[in-house]
């Protein structure tokens, strides 16, 4: 409307158009379906985190009760062979049963959890308890927040010093050694379990302080202090891999918080006599608790998704990376234990965790007769089958997004869907000459198309080197598993079709150019998968977030 060409412009005829103008969305229909569809993605995020959650919950539980369940039946084999052994030779029988290095590793692990048991009994929970409980809160809050500070710096060191024991006491003996010895390896190991244990502890207590508290005010700024995480990871610049690590650090925070809900119960239960009544009235925080930090990792993924452009099925892959790992150490030629994995994966540790459990036990159960014993004896046959139903589901859950995952790269990579992208890539050639456009705009399509004939021949050099024999049974055969610190197998995940990679370049959203290799080793066949290598960060034009 051009008021300077209207005579009959006034201020009537100026109030009359502001209300009755009128405009059409469906000028704009792709950009406004491509909010809609936002939206959408970010309503379906927290089903989607859950489904991902869940089975690294469940990986963690398996790892855990491995520590309580399998290892000491491992342990007490591996001490009848280390005993039987030298008798064996001794009169020359011939035994079939050696001291494997997985047979060391349990050893240590053993020895590792009874000597840091032995330290902890020096320290009583309920003068720790009432030590906690004298401070102020806002003593106690500092205190909270210091100790999980201390808690993440001690799970990233803590494996590697499980890792570097469990390579001085199994490294063949015709290698060079370049090391301090194994006493000395496992005295750092003890010393780290320990302290580590030590600081579980304090956080039980001073979560159970703010439980039992009158008033719930610690508790209150406990909870509030879960949404000082939106504040530091909502607003930062995520990649696939770097929000894979945010995944897996928010799996084992919500393990662990189970876990020290787990021991304020059974503290708390123990002051009350076990009386049913005070659990009913105990639960009610207990849940309120964990609520909130679910409602957070919701909130959390749901616009760190939105923020940086991620797709709604980067969980999918995400668990899949998970169903790699674990058919990895569950195949004939495993290079790692599932424990050992777990943590590495997912700063998941399990042996402090066990320590404090024991300490726990030793404090809260008491074993006076022979009635007791045989609880102790029905609550360990438990927990055996509640580990092998969960090993059941977790493997049964791998074998499926495996399979899964193997027929979207069959049907990604068939004769016809590779057609069906160089036809579109043609026509889009094609259309691109028809339709006026500037040079610069010109010269970007160019480049792009180089990078997808460059994309195309790397993409057939990776085949060449992916394996077939990964059929149904996927925990039998060998994984193409990547054995990074808290990195996405990205290289099991490469799906796409060039038809899609075409209309991921077009559209605005970035994803992250999935370009990890894997080393194989030709002398006996199988895959050899590093512990720790080195992310290949190719292709950085594309890598990088659009803002």
């Amino acid at each position: 409307m051009d008021y300077r060409r209207d005579k009959t412009f006034s201020l009537f005829s100026f109030l009359h158009y502001e209300l009755t103008r009128d405009y059409l969305l469906e000028h704009d229909e792709e950009r406004f379906s491509a909010k809609r569809e936002k939206v959408y993605s970010f309503m379906k995020i927290p089903m989607e985190v859950e489904r991902y959650m869940v089975y690294g919950f469940m990986q963690c539980t398996d790892s855990f009760l491995f520590i309580c369940t399998f290892l000491p039946i491992r342990v007490a084999l591996a001490c009848w062979t280390f005993v039987t052994k030298p008798f064996s030779k001794c009169f020359g029988l011939k035994r079939s049963d050696k001291l494997t290095p997985a047979k060391i590793c349990d050893l240590l692990r053993a020895i590792i959890l009874v000597l840091c048991s032995m330290l902890m009994c020096s320290i009583d929970p309920n003068i720790l308890y009432h030590m906690v409980k004298s401070q102020s809160i806002i003593k106690l809050y500092i205190f909270y927040n210091m100790l999980e500070v201390a808690d993440r710096l001690f799970s990233s060191i803590g494996q590697d010093a499980i890792d570097a024991l469990f390579w001085t006491a199994t490294e063949p003996i015709g290698k060079k050694r370049k090391h301090l010895g194994i006493i000395a390896h496992l005295v750092f190991a003890v010393g780290y379990v320990t302290l580590h244990s030590l600081l579980v502890l304090l956080q039980a207590t001073a979560l159970n302080v703010a439980i039992n508290s009158s008033n719930k005010v610690l508790l209150t700024i406990m909870m509030s202090n879960n949404f000082m995480e939106l504040k530091g990871s909502v607003f930062k610049k995520f990649d696939k891999n770097n929000l894979f690590q945010l995944s897996c650090s928010d799996i084992r925070e919500r393990f662990h918080l189970c876990f020290l809900l787990f021991i304020v119960v059974m503290q708390t239960m123990k002051e009350y006599s076990w009386k049913t009544e005070h659990f009913w009235l105990l639960l009610p925080d207990c849940l309120v608790v964990l609520v909130v930090e679910i409602c957070i990792d919701w909130i959390k993924h749901a616009f760190v998704t939105k923020f940086n452009d991620l797709p709604l099925d980067i969980y999918r892959d995400y668990t899949t990376s998970l169903a790699y790992d674990m058919a990895q150490t569950r195949q004939k030629h495993a290079f790692t234990d599932c424990c050992d994995l777990v943590a590495r994966r997912m700063g998941f540790i399990p042996l402090p965790l066990g320590v404090v459990l024991i300490r726990i036990l030793m404090a809260t159960v008491t074993i006076d007769n022979g009635f007791t014993i045989f609880k102790c004896f029905l609550i360990y046959f438990i927990l055996i089958q509640l580990k092998i139903l969960n090993c059941i589901l977790v493997m049964g859950r791998a074998c499926d997004l495996i399979n899964q995952h193997k027929q979207d790269k069959a049907l990604a990579m068939s004769p016809v869907n590779t057609k069906g992208a160089t036809n579109n890539k043609d026509a889009c050639k094609f259309g691109a000459k028809e339709v006026s456009m500037n040079s610069m705009h010109a010269s970007v399509i160019q480049q792009k198309s180089n990078m997808c004939d460059i994309n195309r021949v790397e993409e057939l050099k990776d085949d060449q080197l992916m394996p077939n024999d990964l059929g149904s049974a996927a925990i039998f055969a060998n994984s193409t598993v990547d054995l990074k610190n808290a990195t996405l197998n990205e290289e099991l995940l490469k799906t796409t079709s060039e038809n899609n990679r075409m209309e991921h370049m077009e559209s605005n959203m970035t994803r992250s150019v999935i370009n990890i290799t894997t080393d194989f080793d030709n002398g006996d066949g199988l895959k050899r998968a590093e512990s720790e290598p080195v992310l290949n960060c190719s292709n950085n034009g594309e890598n990088g977030m659009t803002h």
